[in-house]
């Protein structure tokens, strides 16, 4: 699947396709701008997700995110340049159309509580307490439809 956006291209891929592109962009922000110690970046789940890649005109990959089987979103990323731009929520719709094909009926994810409007905006709702997870606050949010 490919979705030309504004000087952007957004791509479902599988991991073995994916690795190569989104590390070094899940990298810069999990582990060097936030702190998420690197053995807990990279797990076991990625393998068996859908991966959504963003990539600017230039062929550089400005945001990520992952979709579980079970449909977990999780691992949204976007380069600090391309925030404010609307690519974190391609790259979300992005994933919530992988999960609708793939005959799920809600999504879920953890989002950080400095991202829970952003996700609101996008048809989450938010459940239970505020948890720690890999040292950054986190809510669930759900959407179904």
């Amino acid at each position: 699947m490919a979705v030309q956006g504004i000087a952007e291209t957004l791509r479902i891929l599988d991991w073995p396709r994916a690795e190569a592109l989104v590390m070094p962009l899940r990298t810069a922000v999990f582990v060097v701008e936030q702190g998420v110690p690197p053995e807990l970046e990279l797990d076991e789940f990625d393998p068996l997700s859908r991966h959504a890649v963003a990539q600017d005109a230039a062929g550089a990959v400005i945001a990520t995110g992952r979709l579980l089987p079970d449909g977990h979103i999780g691992r949204m990323a976007v380069a600090a340049h391309a925030r404010g731009c609307g690519t974190g929520g391609r790259v979300l719709e992005a994933l919530v159309a992988e999960a609708r094909s793939r005959g799920l009926r809600e999504v879920v994810l953890h989002a950080q509580v400095q991202a829970l409007e952003f996700y609101r905006r996008h048809g989450f709702a938010p459940e239970g307490e505020v948890f720690m997870e890999a040292g950054i606050a986190h809510r669930c949010m759900r959407r179904r439809w």
